[in-house]
């Protein structure tokens, strides 16, 4: 055929190069697929020609949105296929304007309803996202594919494997944009809410669900890599989403899902984000203040696996912040339980909901509790002494400065459990604790409080303040060896672990030993005594010896020791008979054990003497025997019997050694008032002392 020169038709030889080379690569039938031999030949020119990309581009764009219109699938592919080849070959600047088409393609598929399609454009969207472009593209969005990836994340279609397909191409697309936006150095854009709002939800809709393994295990994967790229300024936009998808989907309660959340973030996270988390955990806590108890507590322990991974590494500036405001929780859930109780009191029926409710508290009360513990026991030594002393100072305490609160609302029983809460947080505070020096461990701040609550006319209370102060006093974990209360036949054999008595600790002692036996003494004689007081006071009495006891506390010891047999005898309070038994057991088991441990063979044998007549002739007064159920008692203990008690005269003279001030002990012990707060105590009866007690509280926030 001839051709007139100049004039423009539809003849092959007259259109553009890059026309007739794309034109090319589409065979007849597109069963056939791509021709390689063609490909090839359009890849050299577009490498040669990097110019001619942007209309390369444009024109495969213009070839594919009509073959997508007319339901011509085969050479939707071939152009796609076309299109990742051309990309992974040009890497030039003129690259751009391609990307441009290339994208505008993808997006193409992307819309169409056709599931294949959007797999087809997702699959060349993620290729595109793995390679590294010369030069970022600061006025590329990728706004619309966030959208469309996270909608087919939620896909609903009516085939199950159609659905599958749908939701693991969305997943894949939106690792891609998260990959492309940081590696052209688009972070703050990806970072930005509206696109965190739709990523993350995306993400933890297909990891909640069950039945979907391979979205599930996809999705946490995206997940991890989102978060693991997430910078300082980012970890608040990437956590709220988070929180307000557990809120939208109820599930805090239960809570498993919500745990594993959260554990994923902290291990994903660079360890200095950390206490970026434990803010925003706290902060949702306070958000939901008034919510149902089950939801309240299903944050509380999100929150506790939060601090003990964080505890492992970085927890930042928050530690005081942490217990401040679940110290605040914990004085809201006893308001919220005791409000419950305080209209049922008066004249409400008592409901099951009511009684659900109260229960209900008690599990938030636990979770706090025990995240408190959990997270101070992980501090280092120099800030557990500071939340030792900030928990102490939240702990309602006579004679202390603490604002008033409404006694109908929180009242006795009010006062009482968050005195509990809060020594059962300090003991698994204190676990582990080992301070160098007795001063350090023990300020008078921290042990005066202390002390006035081990003078409460509650059993309970008073293990709490003994297991404390065992915990801190223990430096060297002998407690273990002890075995509770008895008469230990070898005290060597138990290979007690102790050190030389440090010029500070003997300092301690001077300063606070007084105070730590007058309350032993007042501790022993209280009517509520139950086996494990005494077992806890003899251990306290033995942990005192190994690590404090220097030639002077030991005399002074033995001398509390006497005075506490003496009180038992004279009755002056008119005790229960078990209670008197359980003195002199407790007198009998802690000489036996000093003797031995002071290594003097005639304090030894005179203390042996008095066990073994007392096991002939009076075995209630020994605690295998008192401490055993329905142990027989005496009907009263005569003090004429002196071969059944220790006596002062008989120990004085087996301390006749260096260093030791015998005539000491012919001065009877007496209780001495030290500290403040003693002072008020010691002047008040028990029952002033518990009415008093109503009117403190843990402290405002």
């Amino acid at each position: 055929m001839f051709c007139v020169p100049g004039v423009c038709g539809c003849c092959g030889p007259l259109r553009p190069r890059y026309k007739r080379l794309v034109d090319n690569i589409f065979p007849e039938d597109p069963k056939d697929g791509l021709s390689k031999s063609d490909m090839e030949k359009l890849t050299f020119y577009a490498v040669s020609a990097p110019e001619k990309l942007d209309r390369i581009g444009a024109y495969l764009a213009e070839r594919l949105s009509r073959d997508v219109v007319r339901h011509r699938y085969g050479y939707v592919v071939i152009a796609m296929e076309a299109l990742d080849q051309l990309l992974m070959a040009c890497h030039s600047q003129s690259i751009k304007p391609f990307v441009e088409s290339f994208l505008h393609m993808v997006a193409k598929l992307l819309e169409s309803r056709e599931p294949d399609l959007q797999v087809l454009g997702t699959n060349s969207f993620v290729k595109f996202a793995n390679i590294e472009e010369d030069t970022p593209s600061y006025h590329r969005r990728y706004d619309f594919f966030v959208s469309q990836f996270s909608a087919m994340c939620h896909s609903t279609h009516e085939d199950p494997e159609t659905r599958t397909r749908i939701r693991v191409a969305g997943i894949k697309g939106l690792q891609g944009v998260v990959r492309k936006t940081v590696n052209d150095e688009l972070q703050a854009i990806i970072w930005e809410p509206q696109h965190m709002d739709k990523l993350i939800p995306s993400m933890l809709f297909n990891m909640q669900d069950d039945g979907e393994e391979n979205p599930a295990s996809l999705a946490e994967s995206c997940f991890r890599e989102l978060l693991g790229r997430a910078a300082y300024g980012n970890m608040n936009n990437a956590v709220r989403p988070v929180l307000v998808h557990l809120d939208n989907h109820r599930l805090w309660e239960p809570n498993e899902f919500a745990v594993s959340c959260f554990r994923i973030i902290m291990y994903s996270i660079q360890a200095q984000h950390s206490h970026h988390v434990i803010q925003q955990v706290l902060g949702h806590l306070d958000t939901h203040n008034k919510n149902t108890p089950r939801m309240r507590a299903g944050i509380v322990q999100v929150l506790l696996e939060t601090v003990a991974i964080a505890a492992k590494g970085s927890v930042g500036p928050t530690v005081l912040e942490v217990f401040n405001t679940l110290l605040k929780h914990l004085r809201m859930s006893v308001d919220f339980e005791l409000g419950e109780n305080s209209r049922r009191n008066s004249g409400a029926s008592v409901s099951s909901s009511g009684r659900v409710k109260e229960s209900e508290e008690r599990i938030v009360q636990n979770a706090i509790i025990q995240t408190i513990g959990f997270f101070g026991g992980n501090l280092p030594d120099y800030q557990r002494a500071e939340v030792m002393m900030f928990i102490m100072g939240k702990v309602p305490v006579y004679g202390t400065p603490c604002h008033t609160l409404d006694t109908v609302k929180i009242g006795h029983q009010g006062t009482k459990r968050i005195q509990a809460m809060l020594l059962s947080s300090l003991i698994m505070v204190t676990s582990g604790f080992k301070s160098k020096t007795m001063v350090a461990a023990l300020p008078a701040p921290f042990l005066d409080p202390l002390f006035s609550i081990s003078l409460m006319e509650d059993c309970e209370l008073r293990q709490l303040v003994l297991e404390i102060l065992l915990n801190i006093i223990d430096r060297h974990d002998n407690r273990a060896k002890l075995r509770g209360i008895r008469i230990i036949p070898n005290v060597a054999a138990l290979k007690i672990k102790r050190e030389k008595i440090s010029k500070q600790d003997v300092g301690f002692m001077k300063k606070h030993g007084q105070q730590l036996y007058r309350h032993i003494y007042l501790g022993c004689k209280e009517e509520d005594n139950g086996h494990k007081n005494f077992e806890l006071l003899f251990t306290t009495l033995a942990v005192l010896t190994i690590e404090l006891a220097n030639e002077e506390v030991v005399v002074d010891l033995i001398r509390l020791a006497l005075a506490l047999q003496d009180m038992s005898l004279a009755n002056e309070e008119n005790m229960p008979m078990v209670i008197r038994c359980g003195i002199m057991a407790l007198v009998a088991a802690y000489l036996n054990f000093l003797s031995q441990m002071i290594a003097n063979p005639a304090f030894c044998q005179h203390v042996s003497k008095v066990i073994e007549m007392r096991n002939l002739e009076a075995p209630y007064l020994l605690p295998e025997h008192i401490f055993r159920e329905k142990c027989p008692l005496p009907n009263c203990l005569e003090k004429e019997d002196r071969s059944l008690y220790f006596q002062t005269v008989d120990l004085a003279e087996c301390l006749v050694a260096p260093g030791y001030n015998a005539e000491r002990l012919s001065i009877p012990y007496v209780p001495q008032v030290t500290g403040k707060h003693s002072f008020y105590l010691c002047h008040c009866s028990p029952n002033m002392v518990q009415q008093s007690l109503l009117v403190s509280i843990l402290a405002q926030h």
